[in-house]
Formats: C-alpha cells, structure tokens, sequence
C-alpha cells in the first residue's frame, strides 16, 4: 500500500491500469485510497487524486481526464457556453461539454459532470473565433437559442470575423447546411463592398 501512495500525485488522473503495478491487490487498496480521500473515483476505472488549494479542493482538469479516459490526446473539447463569447447576444448556460475524437461516442460523466464524446473525422488543435461560429452554426438544433435571431445577429456581426478564416474554417469542418448559411451572408456581405 506504501509502494502504491508514493506513486500517487496530487492533481493527478489515473487509470486503474496506471496504478495496478504499484499493488499487490489493486481493487482493494484502490477501495481504501477512495475511503480515505486520498483519490476520488471519477468513473469505472479512473481516479483522481484531489489538489487542495486555499479554497477548497481544485477539480481535475477536463483536458487530463479526457485524455486519460482516452489513452490519446487527439481530441478537442469544445463547451456550448463558448458561443457566449462570440458577441451574439447568446446566454444559455449548459452542464455539458463536447469531445470530439477519432475512438469514443456516447454520454460519460466524470466528476458529475457530463461529457458527451462525438466522432468526428476532421477538427482543429485549436479553437478560433471562425472555427467556433461554425461550430454553432453546425450545433444550432441542439441549442436552446432562437435560430432566426441568432442569424440576424450574426448578419450585423459577421464583418467581426476573418472572412478567409471563416470560410477556410467552413470548408473543413461545416456541415452542408452551415457552408449554405454563410456562403449566403458572405456574399451579400460582398455585394454591398461592390
């Protein structure tokens, strides 16, 4: 059991099968550390190890726990409250987050907190501001917003955004009726330029 706490780091996620070298008998040592407080089950087979701060204790990161529960770091997660950043007027609060990867689909909660993972075949390292319009444009059914407005919005909004970026971004990751939406708005964007 020593052995096995030596190994263990605050703030720290671990698999069941990163720690089971550590022990003689996993399952149970594992029932006693959770016991403790020493780590926290987050889901079947994934634990994490509690940072304490001045305030409290500090969640896990979602990047690690993803990663961990993926054995990858090929994915992006993306929450619907970063739409809230995109100055649309958006204000809807959601408990979820979306995972989008390559192995996984399906609902998982760690840390009472939902994860949804998505299979997608393509998705950039990183969020932009035009990757994040398409994505809202792509997710708009599942959102509790009012498309009409939201599209009225982004029509007086949409000189906001890199016009090249946007398109490349709706190239590559926008679903048919996305790149239809902002082929539309972009070009009656450049008729008026003309």
């Amino acid at each position: 059991m020593e052995l096995l706490r030596q190994h263990i780091k605050q703030g720290e996620v671990y698999r069941r099968s990163d720690l089971e070298y550590y022990s003689t008998a996993i399952d149970r040592h594992l029932a006693q550390l959770t016991k403790d407080g020493t780590l926290v089950k987050l889901n079947q087979g994934l634990y994490y190890a509690p940072k304490q701060s001045k305030f409290g204790t500090v969640p896990p990161d979602d990047h690690i726990i993803v990663e961990r529960f993926l054995k990858d770091d090929n994915f992006l997660i993306i929450s619907p409250n970063m739409f809230n950043a995109l100055g649309l007027g958006l204000t809807q609060l959601y408990n979820s987050s979306w995972v989008y990867n390559h192995k996984r689909k399906g609902e998982v909660e760690f840390n009472n907190r939902k994860f949804e993972f998505r299979l997608k075949t393509a998705f950039p390292k990183n969020i932009t501001k035009e990757y994040l319009l398409v994505e809202l444009l792509n997710n708009l059914d599942r959102l509790a917003e009012d498309n009409t407005q939201l599209i009225d919005k982004l029509k007086k909004n949409i000189l906001n955004y890199n016009s090249d970026l946007l398109m490349k971004a709706t190239q590559q990751y926008g679903i048919g009726e996305t790149k239809q939406t902002l082929k539309k708005l972009l070009r009656s964007i450049l008729k008026k330029d003309l």
